[in-house]
């Protein structure tokens, strides 16, 4: 099974999904990132998916997932690059992405994860 990688800048972990998820993937991705964020300290998981151009409900609550275990973690999630269609997906299925915080592009992203290490609220 091949993982999604994930690479390490400062205490940010990023993730680029550049593949339709399978279920065995997400689970593996996971697992990866709860043992990666409490190995090496981080405070931010940034989740790229502009290139995902459907999602199903798994996928969708596997993000949620994520970013609640990063929380447990004190760690901060943000998914970016959602695409339109995915969006709409996402809403048809009732996956409102509660705790989410989402950008519109990685640099977005980015700087919420920069207020959320200051201590500052994050906008929406």
């Amino acid at each position: 099974m091949n993982r999604i990688p994930i690479l390490q800048m400062g205490n940010t972990l990023l993730v680029t999904i550049q593949v339709d998820m399978q279920d065995q993937m997400a689970l593996a991705l996971q697992d990866d990132l709860a043992n990666k964020i409490s190995a090496v300290d981080a405070k931010g998981v940034l989740i790229d998916i502009s290139a995902l151009e459907i999602v199903d409900s798994f996928v969708g609550r596997m993000l949620a997932s994520i970013s609640g275990i990063a929380r447990v973690l004190d760690a901060t999630t943000v998914v970016v690059g959602m695409q339109p269609a995915v969006a709409i997906t996402l809403v048809e299925l009732g996956l409102s992405l509660e705790g989410v915080r989402t950008a519109l592009n990685v640099e977005r992203g980015m700087e919420l994860l920069r207020h959320a290490g200051k201590g500052k609220p994050l906008a929406r």
